[in-house]
Order: structure tokens, then C-alpha cells, then sequence
């Protein structure tokens, strides 16, 4: 199974690297430069609020179905058929929910024109990802991995025309941006739906009320889970749009930084993609998940660690690789946004350890703690620091709700941390830092500083047996080990 993760994760890894940085910094980006950083930040609080209530549209089915179609893939045709009507209804009540939300939250006019584009767009992303489940739990990374980056590979094609291939050059509206996202989910969503009914021997969507309420009944935790994560993930942005009387411009400011944390926890999310199904057939199985989470442990923390010291050291270089305003403003924020990388990531292994294994009263538990703590630090900072005050709120909350799952885990499967390996993360963080403070210092150019902190980062993630390279090369190559 290490060795299945190992191919599939530098698969996945490939694959969204090529696409998605260009995406998001070279698409996402203009479109924030030529629509305006307010006008930008205004589409960013309503699509945070979208995400707010987007559990409706999927109450947990998707986290369900990939543990149970990696348990029972011969289920697939009976549930795809059955599961897919009553996401149409699902949607409807979405909607329902999101612009009575916004209606309560003062939204009007065109906000709310934007927002009916963006409610479709959420509906298209959450039929490709529940679609994609019955792909990962059968097993199939590559297709899935695939999938993962043809929504992308498609909007970067109507964007960039949009952006650079007009005879006529002008004003970019932001409901452009919006309706190019429609075009692209809607085809990906079709893609996925015929590779999922190849697989499934053909699909015939029936209504069934019996059958509807028993896989709410038993989505229904994964469904709460997902609420309170969303909410201490993407309250931050309405917030500042909410509590400051600029809190569009604030929340585009924030955006900046955002939007590349956004791009990096894109990796984390592929990686708890990746590890459900394999968790949940390991745990069906009773094989030994220890090996597998401690592999994932060390690379996670060897890459985010060295991301973390990056954005920390050069938030300022960072922010100005890609905007030319608002970076004095931006920079700061990101600087302590970026370690909540490090805690989303570790998040995205024990925590899908305990959703794999069903556990999900204990994860509902830490999750309304963690959206309790992030609101309650959002309503004291963001007034007082506007975006660095969100930066903090997130960071906070993230590293500690990372801490509890590790905690919880470790005790359901006696995994053990080694004092070498503690000190190994220690020694390890210590060098990226000096180095780091060193190159601070020097005077050398941004891409110099980047090779040598790369440089340093792999040779100290060798040196501490955070890449264990041999371990890997055996693993990697069939046959051996």
C-alpha cells in the first residue's frame, strides 16, 4: 500500500503542479488585477459564502460513498443510481439556503445576479467530487488524478482567451470569471459522470425515498463534520467584508495571500483524496496503518515546514512575484498565514485516519471546537488588524485543531512519535530558519534564495530522516524490499 501511495501521490503531484499554480497565479490573479482588488474581493466574500452552506448540497454523501465504495466497489451502480436524484433535490434546498443567507447578510442587486452564477457553479463542483469518490474508492488514482486537474486544464483555455486573446482589450467584468468556471465544471461534471457509469456497468437514476433518508441517515455526521470545518476555514473573508466599513478592499487584500495558501492546501486536499479509500480498505482489511501514516508524516512535514520558513522569511517577495498593490498590507498577513499550512496538511492525515475509520463523533467534537475558537478570534482581531488579524485567527486554529487530531489518533492506533524523530522536525525547522535569516540578510536575489533554501531543505530533510531517500527508492521500485 506505501508503495501504491508513493505512485500515486508524485502522480497527482505532477499533474497539479503543471496546472493548477499556473491557474491560480497566472488566471485567478489577472482576473483579480483586471477586475479590480475590490471588485475581486467582493466576488471572494460571496464565493466564501457558498462554501459556508455547501454542505447542503452533499451532506457528507461524498466522504461516505468513497469509504463505502472502497469497502463494497460492487455497490457502486446500485448507489451512484440512487445517490444521484437525490443530490438534484439537495441542490435545490442549497440554493434556497445560500441567498436566504445573503439576503440576511444584506447582499442585493447585481451581488446576488453573482451569486446565483457562483450557487451553480458550487453545484457542478460538488457532482464532480461526489462523482470522483466512486472513482478513488474503486481504486482507479489515475483517472481520479486526472479528473483532479481537467476542470482547470479547461479554464485556463476560456480565461486566458478571455484575458489575452480579445481583439478588443477593455474592462474585465468579474461575471466573466464566473460563467468561464460553468463552462469548465460543466464539462468536467459530463466526463465524470460517463466514466463513472462505464464502471459501474451503466447508471439509471431512480428515486427512492427509503433509500435516500438510509444513506442521509448514515451521511449525516461526515455531512456535520464538513459544515463546522468549512466554517473555520472560510469565515474569514466574509467577516472582513462584514466587520470593517472597507471590508471588500480588506477582503481582497487578504486574497492575495489567500489565494496562495489556496493554491499549496490544493496538494493537502489531493493527499486526503488519496489516503481515504487506501485508510478505509487497510482498516476493513485490519492491516497496520502505522507505516503508511508515519511515510505521510515525513513527507508532509519535510515540504510544509520548508514552505512555512519560505512565506515567513519573504512574504513581501512572495506577494510581489505576482501583485504590485497592496503588498505592504498583504505581505504581514501572509507571513503568519502560511504556517497554517503546516497544520492544515498534518490535519489532512489523521484527520482522514479518523474519518477512514468512522469515527466522526470525536472529529464533529474538535471541529465545533475549532469553529467556536476561529469566530470568536475573527470577532476580537479582525477589528483591531483587519487582514493580519484573520491571518492569526486562521493560523491559530488550524495548528490547534492539527495538535487534537494527532492527539486522538495517536491514541486509537498507538501510533508513537520517537524522540529522534522529534528532534529530527526540531534540528530540521532550526536550519531552515537560520538559513533562512542568513539568506534574509544577504542581499541576494529572490530566485537564488530559493535554491539554496531548496537545497537546504532537502539536504536537512535527508540528513534528519524526514526523507528517508533509501526507504523510498525501495518502496518506489517493484519487486524490492
Amino acid at each position: 500500500m506505501r508503495r501504491t501511495f508513493l505512485l500515486n501521490l508524485a502522480l497527482v503531484l505532477v499533474l497539479n503542479l503543471l496546472v493548477k499554480p499556473f491557474y491560480i497565479f497566472g488566471i485567478d490573479a489577472e482576473v483579480q488585477v483586471r477586475a479590480g482588488t475590490a471588485a475581486y474581493g467582493g466576488y471572494a466574500a460571496l464565493l466564501s459564502l457558498t462554501f459556508l452552506l455547501n454542505i447542503l448540497l452533499d451532506l457528507g454523501i461524498t466522504n461516505w460513498n468513497t469509504r463505502h465504495i472502497a469497502q463494497h466497489t460492487q455497490l457502486m451502480r446500485k448507489h451512484a443510481s440512487g445517490i444521484l436524484t437525490a443530490r438534484a433535490l439537495l441542490a435545490l434546498v442549497y440554493a434556497a439556503g445560500i441567498f436566504l443567507a445573503a439576503l440576511l447578510l444584506g447582499y442585493r442587486g447585481e451581488q446576488l445576479h453573482l451569486l446565483g452564477i457562483l450557487v451553480l457553479n458550487q453545484v457542478l463542483v460538488s457532482t464532480i467530487l461526489y462523482l470522483r469518490s466512486n472513482i478513488a474508492g474503486s481504486q482507479r488514482f489515475a483517472q481520479d488524478s486526472l479528473l483532479s486537474v481537467l476542470d482547470r486544464l479547461l479554464l485556463i483555455g476560456i480565461c486566458a482567451w478571455l484575458l489575452w486573446g480579445r481583439t478588443h482589450s477593455g474592462p474585465f467584468p468579474i461575471e466573466w470569471f464566473a460563467w468561464a468556471q460553468t463552462a469548465a465544471y460543466g464539462t468536467t461534471a459530463v466526463v465524470a459522470l460517463l466514466l463513472v457509469a462505464r464502471h459501474a456497468g451503466g447508471l439509471r437514476p431512480r428515486w427512492d425515498a427509503a433509500f435516500t433518508l438510509s444513506i442521509l441517515r448514515q451521511s449525516f455526521p461526515y455531512a456535520l463534520l464538513v459544515l463546522l470545518m468549512s466554517f473555520y476555514y472560510r469565515t474569514d473573508s466574509v467577516m472582513l467584508d462584514r466587520l470593517l466599513p472597507d471590508g471588500a478592499l480588506h477582503a481582497g487584500i487578504y486574497a492575495q495571500g489567500f489565494r496562495f495558501l489556496e493554491a499549496l492546501n490544493m496538494l493537502g486536499f489531493l493527499l486526503a483524496g488519496l489516503l481515504l479509500p487506501m485508510y478505509s480498505r487497510m482498516l476493513k482489511q485490519g492491516e497496520d496503518v502505522a507505516p503508511l501514516t508515519g511515510l505521510a508524516l515525513r513527507l508532509v512535514l519535510a515540504g510544509t515546514l520548508a514552505t512555512a520558513v519560505v512565506g515567513c522569511f519573504f512574504a513581501r517577495e512572495v506577494m510581489e512575484l505576482r501583485y504590485t498593490e497592496h503588498t505592504d498590507q498583504s505581505a504581514p498577513a501572509f507571513a503568519v498565514l502560511i504556517w497554517s499550512f503546516v497544520g492544515a496538511c498534518t490535519s489532512y492525515i489523521f484527520g482522514t485516519l479518523l474519518t477512514a475509520s468512522g469515527d466522526l463523533r470525536t472529529l464533529n467534537k474538535l471541529a465545533a471546537g475549532g469553529m467556536v475558537l476561529n469566530i470568536g478570534l475573527n470577532l476580537l482581531l479582525i477589528p483591531r488588524e483587519q487582514a493580519l488579524g484573520a491571518a492569526w485567527a486562521s493560523t491559530i486554529t488550524q495548528l490547534a485543531m492539527a495538535l487534537a487530531q494527532v492527539v486522538v489518533a495517536a491514541r486509537r492506533y498507538r501510533l508513537r512519535a520517537r524522540l529522534r524523530g522529534l528532534l529530527g522536525v526540531t534540528a530540521y525547522t532550526g536550519l531552515l530558519m537560520g538559513t533562512a535569516w542568513w539568506l534574509r540578510g544577504s542581499g541576494m536575489p529572490f530566485a537564488a534564495v530559493l535554491g539554496l533554501l531548496g537545497a537546504a531543505a532537502a539536504a536537512g530533510a535527508w540528513l534528519t530522516g524526514l526523507l528517508p531517500v533509501h526507504k523510498l527508492r525501495t518502496l518506489a521500485v517493484p519487486g524490492r524490499g
